[in-house]
């Protein structure tokens, strides 16, 4: 829950720092100097790259939510079975050891969207994110498409997190 009021007070400060941008960016264009109007196009074009960046992490976020949840209804979620430190961090040589099986489960089930949402989630807690994000984003393409066909595969994706 802490994430989600995290996520939603990011965006919103966000969306408002679009507005003031944006409203900066036409008053800038109102001012009517050749100067003036081209900085003000280029002002404006901040707020509409920032917008369409939080939409789409929005969607990734909303999408994957659902697949958790699907998961979990169905009694699928990975168990958290990683050793931690003291302080609570994920050992690195037990987080190693969980993707090795998950990128194992992966490899003889390519097709099944279940196994790349735990090899996503492996790759978060061997904090690899960058993999763990395409993981997950071909687990929510698998289940879309309810087939592997439209969606080819990344060898990248499944290469150890250490980059061996």
């Amino acid at each position: 829950m802490r994430a989600k009021i995290t996520y939603l007070v990011t965006a919103a400060v966000l969306v408002f720092y679009f507005v003031l941008v944006g409203s900066r960016g036409l008053l800038l264009i109102e001012h009517g100097t050749l100067l003036t109007v081209t900085f003000g196009i280029a002002v404006l074009i901040l707020p509409v790259i920032g917008i369409w960046f939080l939409w789409k992490n929005t969607q990734f976020v909303h999408r994957a939510n659902a697949l958790a949840a699907e998961l979990d209804a169905e009694g699928g979620l990975p168990v958290d079975e990683l050793v931690r430190t003291p302080s609570g961090r994920i050992d690195r040589d037990s987080a190693d050891a969980v993707f090795a099986r998950r990128r194992e489960e992966t490899e003889d089930s390519p097709d099944d969207w279940r196994c790349w949402f735990r090899l996503a989630v492996a790759y978060q807690d061997a904090r690899d994110t960058p993999r763990a994000r395409k993981a997950m984003q071909r687990a929510i393409a698998l289940h879309r498409s309810g087939s592997t066909r439209s969606v080819p595969a990344d060898p990248s994706v499944t290469s150890s997190p250490s980059g061996d």
